[in-house]
Parts: C-alpha cells; structure tokens; sequence
C-alpha cells in the first residue's frame, strides 16, 4: 500500500480527481481565444479530417501531381513521382520482405530524397515509422530497436558498422542500406557516392551479408503490384523516441489522428500565411526529429510546397551557398542554427525578398539572435513550443504577431492548457505552473511502458514537466524546464543516459551530470565525477564517452569531487551542482 500511496502515477491520479472536483473539467478560461486569436483561425480543428497520413498523401500528391515536393542538392522530386516511388517502395516492402500493417520499420538516414520516399512508402504499406538518429552509437541503436521491435531498417551506409555491431541483439530481419547520392541521378550520385567513399573516406568497413541496396530495393518494388492497405486513425503511425529525466529512452505512441491533428493545429495558424504552390520551406533541421518531421515533411502537403532538404548543415559555408539558389519563403531552426547563420560570411547578402519568416522551436530563441535574424532578413522570428509527446506543437505565435515577444505564442486550436501549482491547484494569472496540456494531437502513450505512461498522462491530460506562466492575453511564456534536462541546440539530454554511461568505467565511483549556459548551443554537458581509480584522468573519461553517446550528449566539461552532494535518502542532488556549475 505505501509503494502504491508513494507513486507519483497514483499522486497524480489524486491531484486530478482533487482539480476536477473543485474546478470542474474546464479549469482555465480560455482568454486566447477571444483575445488574441488572429482573424480566421479556427478555434477547433477536425482531428478526422483524413482517415490518415496515407490518405492525406495520396490524396495531396494527386492534387499537386506536376509540383516540385523535394529538392536535395540540385535535384528535385515532383509529387507525381514522390507518389510513384513511395508506392515502389511499398511494394517492394509489402511483397518482397513480407512487412505487414503494423509492423515496425527504422528509418537511419539524414536529408536525402530517400527519406520521404521511404517515409511515405512504409506510412501507405500501414507500417509504423521508427525514426533512429543517424548519429547514435551502438549502445543507443541497440536500445531503440530493441525496444520498439523494428523488422527492418533503412540505413544510410556511412553508419552501417553500427548496426552490423548490434544487428544480433535485435530482431531486424531486413536490412536497406543507401548511399547519400542513391536518388541523385546516375552521374552526379556516382560522383558523390564516389568522393563521400574514396575521397573522404567517410563509410567504414562493414559486413551486412543479407542487406540490400536502396536502389536495387526501388527497382524491384517498380516490378511488383503494391496492394492497398487500409489505414485508420487510431493506427499507429511513429514510435518517435524520446528521452525521460529517469530510465531508458522511450518510443512515444503517435497516432495517425495525433499526426493529422497537429497538421490541422499548424495550418489553422499557418493558412493566412502559406500560398498554394507558392512556398520554398527550408529544411535544415532533421526530418528524423519530430519537429521538422511534423513542420516540414508533412505540413507543406497541403500548400503543395517545396522542402529544401539540406543534408549537412553543420557545413554552414556550404548552406548558405544552397541558399542562395533560391527565394525560400519560411525556414525553421532552432536558436543555434539562426545564430550560426548570421555570424556566416555572406548569409546577409543573401536574397530576403521572399521569406515571409522564420519559425523558431526545440529549444529557446534568444532575444538578441531574433532581433538580429529581424534586422538582417527583415522577416519575423516567431517561436513555438512543442513536446515529442504532441506530434510536437502546443503552442504557436499567432501569424499577425509583428516581431519576436519572448513568449511562446498562444495554445494551437482545439488546445487545453492548465497551470498547476505545487499545491494541486491552478495558478493566479502570471504565476508558474506546471503545464498540462490536452487535445487530439497528445500521444496514445509510451510503447510497452505503462507505468511511464501513467506518471504523465492523467485522465487525458499530459503532464509535460515544464513551468510556464500565461499573461492577460493568453500568452505563453516558458521559465523552467523539467528540472535536470540538458537542452543542447534543441535536442533533449537525459543526465540518468550520461550518468549511467560514465559509471560503466571501471575508474569511476559515482557521477551527476547537469547544463551549463554556452553561448552557441544554449548548454552544454558538465560532469562532476567521484573517482575509483586515483589515476583517472579527464581524457580517460571523455574517451569512454566519444565511444558510448552521440557527441551533443557528450560531456564538454569534467570536475573531480570527493563526494556527491545528496539529500537524506541518499539521492544526488543535481540542483546543488547546477549552482555550483
């Protein structure tokens, strides 16, 4: 009984029941709506306006069949044949592998036009999309395939070594590997293949006997009849990983009614904004990550919009070159990414006539990087926020908002949002609070973690962890975080997953991980460390880590304590190095 008294699930359950009965169900007036709601956007949204993404796609690329959908490096994909090839793909999935509705398929690879072919084609073959950050090791691949079940990948060659490490472990039976030029033609894709290969040197050794090459996976799909698979709503269309302040990574459960959902909540705010075939949407951001996936990828759909996929925007010399081929209309980033842009040569002489603004997510956009992105470009930089948990979006600056606020806009249509203070109940006007949110776009929960699941969705409401406060006009503004995330250039780092890495070192007693405040990534990863081994050194611990976490998780600072500081029961207590850091 007091395990069951003291879990926060049962804790949380209490607290709602408590709010419902004082407050009734409808607790926070929602003042946006009539306050600062812009002309024409709908209050609520139908979350079954399509049967599914499949529906939306076919019905989309159809209606814009001789559009340009994609351009990657010089080469570009209408929708027509965005269609033709997705359906290659599903065939090729569907009647050579044996990959049926619901099956779990893994998608490895950065901005290249095989991306939203293979994206499409597994959505329309009914499978759900498991997206993996190229960039894992193989102690964090090895997890999420585990986890999720994945038959089979798609992966990008230059990390197939990976895989080949943990394939065993796994229950991946198929295996799709492709080059970065696979769709750039034959020449140019031989060209690039070619330098990426034995010029750059850029694709270890690996031995995947039974995999196939992607193209060689098209062309046989081209030859097979892909048989239509009915789609609906409460379909699961993404195991979308995600991060939890305790525990392994968790595959958050997105429907294809979540996903439809939040396409509608962004277009409702979007579509006084966004011209039928008319925008160029820069997509620098990884589509594998949920932000650009939703923003991006899928709701330029409905405009019959271009995305401008950039592979590698860490290159930011190279970007700014791709940029200036065309008059791109929007463009989405994070705060690093503006920043890195307006400090690159030649980024302020580039054309700006036709970009309508820039959407900011994923992490804080700094007052001074929105007011110089404004001066520069002369376009706005409006910022939202977002959860994985939410298909992302929650919130979004409404599009008359006329420069950068600080805030992070108003609730998206058909959006509840509640404050809740440390006593369980709703606070003031303009004081923090916990943010729960409500709506068609929160997740079904997380795949094979009840327990998890109940500690954050209570009775329909997600209790996302982050403290906000709400003006008189309805506005958002963010004032803390879930307590111990590291949040580095807009990607969510987990001191528990570094934590738990570090102690795996034989030289290492205990070890906390918290953010420190860096100018270019927003954080940065610090470690305070209790050595076992007297003799270990900051290059000890930083060579483990480059082995067993993506370079953003890794640690950029290291200090050497005695002891720990820790409450009574014993329990690290992270606050207290944040304020030493």
């Amino acid at each position: 009984m007091a395990r069951v008294l003291g879990s926060v699930a049962y804790l949380r359950w209490t607290l709602q029941l408590l709010i419902t009965l004082h407050f009734g169900d409808n607790i926070m007036e929602k003042i946006w709506l009539e306050k600062s709601y812009p002309p024409g956007v709908e209050f609520e949204i139908d979350p079954d306006k399509y049967n599914s993404l499949a529906d939306l796609f076919l019905k989309y690329t159809k209606l814009y069949a001789d559009n340009t959908a994609f351009i990657n490096m010089d080469v570009s994909i209408t929708y027509q044949q965005l269609a033709q090839q997705a359906t290659d793909f599903a065939a090729y999935l569907q009647q050579d592998l044996r990959l049926v509705k619901g099956d779990k398929f893994a998608i490895m690879i950065p901005n290249t036009l095989q991306y939203p072919i293979a994206l499409f084609g597994a959505l329309i073959a009914g499978l759900t999309i498991v997206n993996v950050n190229p960039l894992y090791t193989a102690r964090e691949l090895e997890h999420q395939l585990k986890d999720s079940g994945a038959k089979g990948i798609l992966i990008l060659e230059n990390f197939a070594h990976v895989l080949q490490a943990v394939i065993d472990k796994t229950d991946i039976k198929h295996v799709i590997t492709t080059g970065v030029g696979d769709r750039l033609g034959l020449i140019k894709g031989a060209l690039v293949n070619g330098a990426i290969k034995h010029v750059k040197k850029l694709i270890p050794a690996f031995e995947l006997p039974n995999a196939v090459k992607f193209n060689d996976a098209m062309s046989k799909g081209s030859k097979l009849n892909f048989v239509a698979v009915p789609v609906v709503g409460s379909d699961l269309a993404f195991l979308q990983y995600t991060g939890g302040t305790t525990g392994p990574s968790k595959g958050a459960m997105l429907t294809h009614r979540n996903m439809v959902a939040n396409l509608e909540q962004s277009n409702a705010v979007t579509k006084n904004i966004f011209e039928v075939g008319k925008e160029i949407i820069v997509t620098a951001l990884p589509l594998y990550h949920i932000y650009a996936l939703t923003s991006n990828c899928l709701a330029f759909l409905p405009f019959g919009g271009i995305n401008l996929l950039i592979t590698n925007p860490r290159d930011m010399a190279g970007f700014v070159k791709e940029l200036a081929k065309y008059r791109f209309t929007i463009i989405t980033g994070v705060n690093t990414l503006f920043n890195g842009l307006l400090h690159t040569p030649g980024f302020d002489k580039l054309d700006f006539s036709a970009l309508k603004m820039g959407f900011g997510g994923g992490m804080s956009v700094q007052r001074p990087v929105a007011e110089h992105w404004e001066k520069v470009t002369k376009s706005r930089l409006l910022e939202g926020y977002g959860l994985t948990e939410c298909a992302p979006l929650v919130t979004m600056s409404p599009y008359n908002q006329k420069s950068y606020n600080g805030s992070i806009g108003l609730p998206a249509s058909s959006t509840d949002i509640r404050l809740i203070g440390a006593d369980g109940e709703e606070v003031a006007l303009g004081e923090p609070g916990e943010m729960w949110v409500k709506g068609p776009q929160v997740m079904k929960g997380y795949y094979n973690r009840q327990k998890a699941t109940d500690e954050v969705l209570i009775d329909g409401w997600l209790a996302t962890g982050d403290i906000a406060t709400m003006d008189e006009n309805g506005f958002f503004k963010i004032v803390d975080r879930k307590k111990d995330m590291i949040n580095v250039s807009g990607f969510n780092v987990f001191p528990n997953e570094i934590e738990e890495v570090l102690v795996m070192h034989e030289g290492i007693l205990e070890a906390a991980a918290v953010g420190t405040s860096c100018d270019i990534t927003g954080e940065r990863v610090k470690v305070y460390i209790v050595r076992k081994d007297p003799n270990l050194t900051d290059q000890d611990v930083f060579d483990h880590c480059n082995k067993m976490l993506t370079n953003y998780k890794r640690p950029k600072m290291i200090e050497f304590m005695n002891e720990l500081p820790k409450s009574n029961v014993g329990k690290v207590l992270r606050k207290d190095l944040r304020n030493m850091a």
